[in-house]
C-alpha cells in the first residue's frame, strides 16, 4: 500500500493552496481567495490531521532501491521520492506533495523559518549576477535553466551553548623612533590572561549531506526572529528535505563555531596593543538546547562541461551566492575580433603612410 501525502486545499472551490512569500499567506490560483496561519490551522484541526500518529495505511511501500511509493492525493498519480524527501511535486499535475510519514516523530519540525521571496525574485537575482559578464557561457542566461529555479526547505539544527572560556596571549607594543643616522624599534612583549562566561543563541548547522555546508554557511545569516512554529501548511509550493545527520552528529560543528567564536571575543577584548597573539585557548560548553528547523533556500543547478554549478539564494534575505564560468569560446572570438580590428587599423595607418 502506498504511503500517505498531505496537502491543504481551498475550501471554496477545492483547489491545492499555496503558501504565499510575498504575503505571507496561502492562495488559491483558481478562484484567487487567500487565507491566514489562523484560518489554516482551523481547516487542519477540522480535517483532524495529526502529524505524529502513522497507521498501517500510511506505511511505506519500498522498491528494490530504497525509493518510496506515494500516491498523488491530486490526480492519483504515483510519486517516487528517496528517503530524505519530505515534500516533493506531482510529475503530473504539479501539485505539491507532502509526504506524511516523513513529518512524523523525531523528523517533525520544531519550527520553520517561511519564504519571504519569490521565485520571480530568486529568478531575477541570478539575472544581476549575469549583468556584465561578456564570457558567460548561454547555458546561464537560457530562460528554460533559470526556470529550473526550486524553492527548498533545508533542515538544520539550531544550538543553544552556554561557553567557559579562559584565553593566554603574547600582546605587544611596538614603538620606532630615530636618533641621528639611525632608526631604533622597540618591541615590549606582554602576557596576557582573559576569562569569561559566554552564552550562543541559535548556532546553526546544516542536517543535509545533500547541501554543500560552506555554501549554507555562506548564505547566513537567517534572521531567527522569523521562526515561526511548523506546520507542514508552510511546505505547500516548495520542495523539502528532512535530516540524515542527526544532531549529536551535527552538534561538533556547532561546538567548533562556538569555540572560534567565544576565542574572538576574548581576544577582541585585549585593547591597547599592537598585536596579540593568542597561545592558548580553553573551552567549556554547555548544550542548553537543540532544536531542528527548515530554513527557506532557493536552488538552482546548472551543468556546464561535466561540471554541476549551484546557485543558491537564502529564502528569507535575498542573499545570493554562486560562481559562473568562463566560456572560453568566448573569450577566444572575443580576441580574434580584437586582433582582427587592431591589424585592421594598422593596414589603414600603414596605407594611408604610403601615399603620404
Amino acid at each position: 500500500m502506498a504511503g500517505g501525502t498531505l496537502d491543504h486545499k481551498c475550501p471554496n472551490c477545492d483547489a491545492v493552496l499555496k503558501f504565499n512569500p510575498h504575503g505571507q499567506n496561502w492562495v488559491c490560483e483558481y478562484c484567487q481567495s487567500k487565507f491566514t496561519r489562523e484560518e489554516i490551522d482551523a481547516q487542519e484541526a477540522k480535517k483532524g490531521h495529526v502529524l505524529n500518529e502513522e497507521t498501517e495505511a500510511d506505511k511505506l511501500e519500498k522498491d528494490a532501491e530504497g525509493m518510496d511509493v506515494y500516491s498523488c492525493p491530486n490526480c492519483g498519480a504515483q510519486i517516487v521520492a528517496d528517503e530524505n524527501t519530505s515534500a516533493t511535486f506531482c510529475v503530473y499535475c504539479r501539485s505539491t506533495a507532502i509526504l506524511k510519514n516523513k513529518l512524523v516523530g523525531k523528523f517533525n519540525p520544531a519550527y520553520v523559518i517561511p519564504f519571504q521571496k519569490t521565485k520571480e525574485d530568486a529568478i531575477e537575482a541570478f539575472k544581476k549576477i549575469g549583468k556584465g559578464r561578456p564570457f558567460m557561457p548561454k547555458l546561464f542566461s537560457s530562460k528554460q535553466n533559470i526556470e529550473d529555479m526550486k524553492g527548498v526547505y533545508i533542515p538544520f539544527w539550531l544550538y543553544d551553548f552556554g561557553v567557559s572560556g579562559a584565553l593566554e596571549a603574547d600582546a605587544k607594543r611596538i614603538s620606532s623612533w630615530t636618533s641621528g643616522n639611525y632608526r631604533y624599534t622597540k618591541t615590549d612583549t606582554y602576557r596576557a590572561y582573559r576569562e569569561g562566561n559566554m552564552t550562543f543563541h541559535k548556532i546553526p548547522v546544516d542536517g543535509s549531506t545533500r547541501f554543500n555546508d560552506d555554501m549554507m554557511n555562506s548564505i547566513e545569516p537567517f534572521d531567527y526572529a522569523g521562526l515561526q512554529t511548523f506546520t507542514h501548511a508552510y511546505l505547500s509550493g516548495f520542495l523539502a528535505e528532512k535530516y540524515d545527520v542527526d544532531s549529536d552528529a551535527a552538534r561538533k560543528g556547532a561546538e567548533v563555531r562556538a569555540k572560534n567564536t567565544a576565542t574572538s571575543m576574548l581576544q577582541e577584548s585585549i585593547h591597547g596593543y599592537d598585536a596579540v597573539s593568542v597561545l592558548k585557548a580553553d573551552h567549556n560548553l554547555e548544550l542548553l538546547k537543540n532544536e531542528y528547523v527548515l530554513l527557506p533556500v532557493w536552488m538552482l543547478n546548472i551543468q556546464y562541461q561535466g561540471k554541476i554549478y549551484m546557485f543558491a539564494m537564502n529564502g528569507q534575505t535575498g542573499k545570493l551566492i554562486g560562481d559562473i564560468p568562463i566560456d572560453k569560446k568566448k573569450v577566444a572570438i572575443w580576441w580574434i575580433g580584437i586582433t582582427l580590428l587592431l591589424f585592421g587599423i594598422l593596414t589603414v595607418i600603414w596605407l594611408i603612410g604610403g601615399l603620404l
